[in-house]
């Protein structure tokens, strides 16, 4: 059996080394740099007092054949440690760090050669000569030792020159401290990439299959990775905060002159919760859409050349991955696309993201669209489909769990059905047939969750039909979801109460839940359906208002048709609750069937 991995220790002028010469890759995964100037400083007071610092962990890309028949070795990734290795390059070398909100700084540590103590450098330790106020000095070519350490001694009237020198002496020596160093095999699978990460790391932290496949497409600059990274992160970052465009625009000015960030930055202008997605989410998509894969980590593979047939790492196979990548994510970012996507995704109902919990649902979704413009799919047909194929999969739990391999099923089909549409009624035919919308459905319908996905399905039937609220004259289920309006119950919850019904479950039923006015279930309190529901029946007669605006007889039963409540709620009390729940149920997925083929 192959070693899995080999570990070794290297000074830390080896790795810094390295990482100038490009022999190891820092990814960025871990951007940006999180540490606080503090803990640079602590690690620079271990380093000097010989403790040691732990490890690093890199993982060795294979080596590839050329298209000369020659062999290009492999680089090595660093996976864990970019912070320490970042911390060391900023107080020994003197290099920026970039921040969380993209702004470039220095992290100066200062030096107290008689106290032997290190601090993070401010105004006043600049000020006294005491502190040497930036170490970095001390690791330039140009430093002149016996020079400084005598300039420094007259400066502040220190006799003992040669006490100052030896402690000088012993921070430059810093450099030849170990590291420890863990070289993971290219062999290996990410799963098991991933188990000694978190088994090593200490902190815990865990690396998805989406932060590998980013590292790989991050350390590559023969064939545009390092912008293309810069892309996914960029799109994803100013979709949740297009505030920091400009600190972005200013700070990575060598990537804003790109013809890329001309593509991405309309994001800025777009504020859309809907659908914020993020760079697994981006990766995901473009990699399913163009290559018909669902694996992550298959594109890792395929970025480092690797032939699935005959195992062999190619240069050509990654040269040619990296291109449909990008082309990839070219495609999600496109403002028409991405625009496009969403409209279709809210004419189907879902206007909230408080209706859609999967994301895994809107990033098949994203992918579907993808895929059938580029068949050329009739454009009427598209927007159909993608309808259909949203509600479908949250009908039936089609993406939960993990997704993988049912996104590499369905994307596969659909780009080689001759007719998508066919595709789809396929499917439908066995998935949705008599006995999921007349049994099935309404059992998913049995529960207290107000997060349901099938009570959402059904708010999102009440969206598309544009249906007003419970009770409500003008007030649609649109509005109220919009302006955060409530869930209340139509048998109100202290009422089952104060009649035995004590359990969470029973009164918090979703086929109890509709949504309601707040000045409206307010003035039902906890009245009996019968007793309100009277009282409207007044109203319609009297033209005197109790409970909302509702005067017209008419009305007031297609008010309770489009929320599925049945006509029996005028004579029920709360000996009828569990048989107004059964009817309700029913009532509910022939709305949510009837939503569906409307789609």
């Amino acid at each position: 059996m192959k070693p899995r991995y080999e570990v070794n220790n290297s000074s830390i002028e080896s790795i810094l080394s390295w990482i100038k010469d490009g022999e190891i890759a820092i990814p960025e995964i871990q951007r940006p740099f999180v540490w606080d100037s503090s803990k640079v400083r602590d690690l620079m007071d271990s380093l000097y007092k010989g403790f040691p610092v732990g490890y690093i962990i890199t993982w060795r890309s294979p080596d590839t054949n050329l298209k000369d028949g020659t062999r290009s070795e492999g680089k090595k990734i660093l996976i864990d440690g970019q912070q320490r290795v970042t911390a060391l390059t900023a107080a020994l070398l003197g290099q920026q760090v970039v921040t969380s909100d993209y702004r470039k700084k220095r992290i100066r540590i200062a030096f107290h050669p008689i106290e032997e103590r290190f601090e993070v450098t401010n105004p006043a330790i600049e000020k006294d000569s005491i502190w040497i106020s930036d170490i970095s000095m001390f690791f330039q070519q140009n430093y002149q030792s016996f020079q400084f350490v005598m300039d420094y001694c007259q400066k502040n009237s220190i006799l003992d020159f040669n006490e100052v020198a030896q402690k000088v002496d012993r921070l430059i020596k810093i450099r030849y401290s170990n590291l420890g160093i863990i070289e993971l095999s290219h062999e290996l699978d990410i799963e098991t990439v991933t188990e000694i990460f978190i088994r090593i790391n200490s902190q815990g932290v865990v690396l998805s299959q989406a932060d590998f496949a980013m590292s790989k497409i991050a350390v590559n600059e023969l064939y545009n990775g390092v912008n293309i990274r810069k892309t996914i992160d960029y799109f994803c970052h100013l979709a949740k905060r297009p505030g920091d465009f400009h600190l972005i625009e200013q700070n990575d000015s060598e990537f804003s002159a790109t013809d890329l960030f001309h593509k991405l930055k309309w994001i800025k202008d777009y504020i859309e919760e809907l659908y914020v997605p993020d760079y697994s989410d981006l990766l995901r998509v473009a990699f399913t859409h163009k290559f018909l894969r669902g694996k992550l980590a298959d594109l890792v593979s395929l970025l480092s050349g690797r032939d699935f047939a005959t195992r062999e790492y190619k240069e050509t196979i990654a040269e040619e991955s990296f291109k449909k990548l990008e082309e990839g994510v070219l495609d999600f970012i496109n403002e028409t696309n991405f625009k496009r996507y969403i409209m279709i995704v809210k004419s189907t109902g879902i206007i909230n993201q408080k209706l859609i919990r999967s994301q895994n649902v809107l990033n098949f979704g994203y992918i579907l669209y993808l895929l059938l413009k580029q068949k050329g799919t009739n454009k009427g047909d598209i927007p159909k489909i993608v309808r259909r194929w949203l509600v479908l999969s949250i009908l039936t739990r089609r993406y939960s769990g993990s997704p993988e391999s049912m996104f590499e099923f369905d994307a596969r089909r659909f780009a080689n059905a001759q007719n998508p549409m066919n595709y789809l009624e396929h499917i439908e035919s066995g998935e949705l047939s008599d006995a999921f919308w007349n049994n099935i459905l309404i059992s998913r319908l049995d529960t207290p969750v107000t997060s349901s996905p099938y009570f959402n399905l059904y708010l999102m039937a009440q969206v598309k039909n544009n249906e007003k609220a419970f009770l409500s004259k003008e007030s649609e289920v649109r509005h109220l979801i919009e302006g955060r309006g409530d869930v209340h119950h139509i048998f109100p919850r202290k009422y089952l109460q104060k009649n035995g019904f004590t359990s969470r479950n029973q009164y918090n039923q979703i086929a109890n839940y509709a949504i309601i006015q707040q000045e409206i279930n307010i003035a039902i309190g906890d009245k009996a359906p019968e007793e309100y529901m009277k009282s409207l029946n007044e109203q319609c007669e009297t033209k005197i208002l109790k409970y909302g605006e509702i005067v017209d007889r008419d009305r007031l039963k297609n008010n309770l048709i489009s929320n599925a409540i049945p006509d029996s709620i005028f004579h029920m009390n709360a000996s009828h609750y569990s048989e107004f729940l059964e009817e309700r149920r029913k009532l509910m997925a022939i709305k949510i069937r009837d939503y569906y083929h409307s789609l």
